[in-house]
């Protein structure tokens, strides 16, 4: 019989291959898509790794047993900024010969030299010395290898120093050994993704993605199983043992699904390097990240197989018990409302954790994750009892002819009816999640651009006290090197100095906090609009210190306190903030960032409150989850009109020969294409309405169990996506008419 199965499988005439054939295409996108969404997290770890080495000098970032070095060396590392990009600096400076190396490059560079990654080294070509060049030393010590870039599109730059000079720097540490620990793995690491994050990625992906995927797989393997319920049972009336029909079923099964799982295989190479274009992270992969491990290889190269040979199985249980329930028609029992039970579950296990958010990550993830797939599972479970109940409403107020075929033949099998929409309803619930979630994110975390003056004032806050670079060490203040070197810059309209508060004077903003203020001249805040005003005939004001940024978006209309210094006094005080006010061209102010950077060049980056919010670690990773929802609606849209295409096709070659004898019998054929139509249309309808509702039903207790948000109704575009999706189903529906016409021609009603 296992020999008979594949020539039953490869022999049995132009049927049996068109079905091998498309089975096995099925079954090899699902493949390829189940390959790349496995690769693509393991891209997400190896991505995340590359990171490990700007959290050197982390406690618990470097492997145990790592040797620490005997010369260590100076570093410090801050983010640099060019228009909308972000720059990671490193500043190095050996104490010996062996002092340890980040990966990626042979050395560390000397003083007056640095490496770059290739991305920065174009960009440093591309742009004008003032603009970005001019901030690092003339000379180019050679490029950062692979291993030390997350991304190949990373700009990162390291730039060496004397020990001398970094000694003293905000921020230096010195390091032994250079961390080898991927953030994934580490509490405490600063740069990278951290273990949260990694989790919510694996989480949201296996819930996402691996479910529909998996079921695109389950139904591919099932094409055609009416017709071999007919084959297998007219073999079982000859004298076929329900043994021997098993084998044969599970052997021709997996001669389909196995050529498509090497197809898939074959698949996953061809669209591995396009995949690594997606910044599925905010950043492009190294191609070679998106790779699978052996675990992985014999997970899907067995799994799939084994799989498909199951399903066959449980899909023949009626030809071994009866194969008369077969030839003969019986209806098959109908669903009961308990398959509702897992639905109801998966709302009240969420509901549950309202006001009981669990205190860990993990818990976090097991919690939510748990709910999530119930109702995936409640809804795959419920569809064939709401299919049912909408399709009697249907056969019972209607009086066409499709319509009442339509009605009859889904109250008779649901099952069959749901199967072919099933892939789309979980797209519509996971679309309507994750629509629902990031709709209500954005309202409260999202970032507005801002007025004029929040897109073209930058801040700097030298508040650390660094020193400008050729001042004697005694000085304070901003030199007037300094300023006059900003104020030829064109476009820049205004300096303004925020010094340091030594009177003590606080100020507070409606609330029980105080902010220890600091002190400006009147003279110099009178260039800079949206900052509130000083006092009538006041010479200097305390002024808002923590809060300049806010400001910037004329968040204080406040009249300022005066204080009790005058401004030729004021001189002496340290500057704390810088406030420089431009035109706004990016030209200029990139040039005045150069300025400052070279004035000040270990510390933070001057930014517009633009900049400051758009780069905040709150709107990073709000952005990280709009992509990963925007790659999970794209990817389960996508298999479900897969699934869609294929599940109806093989209902059509099913029902080829019932079709036939309708066509004999003077039914015409657009009242055949009506009932196609109506037998995915209904079901799709009534089971879209219950998964859209569940969708944001999920959202809404997500949202206020883990962050105490209530859900944010979605813009106009969410309903018009819909819509086009399920225009989109139905044109995939009529794609299949002209196969209706091909097989319910006269010839297909004879006997096999």
């Amino acid at each position: 019989m296992i020999g008979f199965g594949p020539r039953l499988a490869l022999r049995g005439g132009r049927d049996a291959a068109v079905r091998l054939l498309v089975t096995g295409a099925a079954v090899a996108l699902g493949v390829g898509l189940l390959l790349l969404t496995l690769a693509a997290v393991n891209g997400v770890n190896a991505q995340n790794a590359r990171y490990a080495w700007f959290n050197s000098g982390v406690p618990g970032a470097t492997a145990p047993g790592v040797t620490p070095s005997p010369d260590p060396a100076w570093a410090t590392q801050g983010t640099d900024l060019y228009k909308d990009e972000r720059i990671i600096r490193v500043d190095v400076a050996a104490t010996g010969p062996r002092a340890p190396v980040p990966p990626g490059i042979p050395r560390l560079p000397g003083p007056g030299e640095y490496y770059a990654s290739p991305a920065l080294g174009a960009l440093l070509r591309s742009v004008p010395g003032p603009e970005l060049g001019d901030r690092y030393p003339a000379r180019r010590a050679g490029t950062i290898g692979a291993a030390a870039l997350p991304s190949p599109d990373s700009l990162i730059i390291i730039v060496g120093r004397t020990p001398g000079e970094l000694a003293g720097a905000p921020g230096a540490a010195k390091i032994t050994t250079i961390a080898t620990e991927s953030p994934g793995s580490c509490n405490a690491c600063r740069v990278g993704i951290p273990p949260s994050g990694v989790t919510l990625v694996l989480s949201v992906t296996s819930a996402a993605l691996l479910f529909p995927v998996l079921i695109f797989i389950g139904t591919a393997t099932r094409m055609a199983a009416a017709r071999r319920e007919q084959r297998f049972a007219a073999m079982r009336l000859v004298g076929a043992t329900p043994r021997q029909i098993s084998v044969i079923s599970a052997v021709e099964s997996t001669v389909a699904a196995a050529a498509g799982t090497a197809a898939g295989f074959a698949l996953f190479l061809l669209l591995r390097v396009p995949l690594a274009a997606v910044p599925f992270t905010g950043t492009r992969f190294h191609s070679g990240d998106l790779s699978l491990d052996l675990t992985d290889v014999l997970l899907v190269a067995l799994g799939v197989p084994l799989g498909s040979a199951i399903a066959a199985r449980l899909a023949l249980r009626r030809v071994r018990i009866s194969p008369l329930g077969v030839t003969r028609r019986v209806t098959p029992r109908p669903p009961r409302a308990y398959r509702l039970i897992p639905l109801v579950a998966g709302v009240a296990e969420l509901a549950y954790f309202v006001g009981r958010r669990p205190e860990t990550t993990a818990g976090q993830a097991q919690a939510y994750l748990t709910g999530i797939l119930l109702m995936m599972a409640g809804l795959v479970i419920a569809g064939p009892w709401l299919t049912m109940a909408g399709a009697r409403l249907l056969a019972r107020r209607t009086g066409r002819p499709a319509a009442l075929i339509a009605g009859r033949r889904l109250a008779d099998d649901p099952k069959a009816g749901f199967r072919a929409i099933s892939g789309l309803v979980l797209a519509l619930f996971v679309s309507s999640t994750a629509v629902g979630v990031m709709t209500t994110m954005v309202a409260e975390r999202g970032v507005p651009r801002g007025t004029a003056v929040a897109r073209s004032t930058l801040v700097a806050d030298y508040s650390q006290g660094q020193t400008p670079r050729g001042a004697p060490r005694a000085s304070v203040g901003v030199p007037d090197t300094v300023l006059a070197r900003l104020h030829a810059i064109p476009g820049v309209q205004r300096v303004t100095r925020i010094h340091t508060n030594p009177l003590g004077t606080t100020l507070s903003f409606g609330g029980p906090e105080r902010d220890l203020g600091g002190l400006a001249s009147c003279r110099e805040l009178q260039g800079v609009p949206d900052f509130g005003r000083c006092a009538p005939g006041a010479d200097v004001v305390t002024v808002p210190q923590r809060h300049v940024l806010d400001a910037m978006d004329g968040s204080f209309d406040d009249t300022w306190p005066a204080a009790a210094m005058s401004s030729e006094r004021l001189r002496d005080v340290p500057v704390q903030t810088l406030v420089v006010g431009t035109d706004g061209a990016k030209a200029t102010i990139e040039q005045v960032r150069t300025a400052l950077a070279l004035a000040f060049p270990y510390q933070k980056a001057p930014v517009t409150a633009a900049e400051h919010r758009a780069h905040s670690e709150d709107v990073r990773l709000l952005g990280a989850f709009q992509r990963l929802a925007a790659v999970v609606v794209l990817v389960s849209l996508c298999v479900a009109g897969c699934g869609l295409a294929v599940s109806v096709i093989g209902g059509l070659h099913d029902r080829r020969r019932p079709f036939g004898l309708l066509r004999l019998t003077g039914v015409r054929l657009g009242t055949l294409r009506r009932v196609v139509l109506l037998e995915s249309a209904v079901p799709l309808l009534i089971v879209a309405v219950v998964a859209i509702g569940s969708g944001f039903l999920a959202a809404q207790l997500f949202l206020r169990s883990q962050m105490d948000y209530s859900l944010r109704a979605p813009g106009a575009e969410y309903y018009v996506t819909v819509l086009i999706g399920l225009a989109a189903s139905l044109g995939v529906i009529a794609a299949t008419f002209p196969l209706l016409a091909k097989i319910t021609a006269p010839g297909a009603s004879r006997n096999e």
